[in-house]
């Protein structure tokens, strides 16, 4: 006999998930107005060309500070490597917003 249980949500769920750079954490795909970014799925982060980097950078610049988290976990599902050059900027970002709330 399987036994079913229901887990309550603990309400931290949605701010979890939001601030989690990880794919694991949402299977969902959301687009953040980059879908020209998934023609670079599968290239290593270190790979890009200057004006590649600057692509990347205008869609994280373009965007509020509460959806970084979810765009880096839509790259991830994507398959789109963030480049090395932007890892900092994001983690920083990221970090911040996770302090400030």
């Amino acid at each position: 006999m399987i036994k079913q249980v229901s887990i309550e949500c603990c309400g931290q769920h949605e701010v979890c998930e939001k601030d989690s750079l990880l794919a694991a954490v949402s299977k969902d795909v959301e687009y953040y107005e980059d879908e020209e970014l998934d023609r670079f799925r599968g290239r290593a982060g270190n790979e890009y060309a200057p004006d590649e980097v600057e692509e990347f950078r205008e869609v994280l610049y373009t965007m509020r500070t509460d959806e970084v988290a979810g765009w880096v976990r839509s790259l991830q599902l994507r398959y789109v490597n963030l480049p090395d050059e932007l890892k900092d900027e994001v983690f920083l970002i990221v970090g911040e917003r996770r302090e400030n709330t």
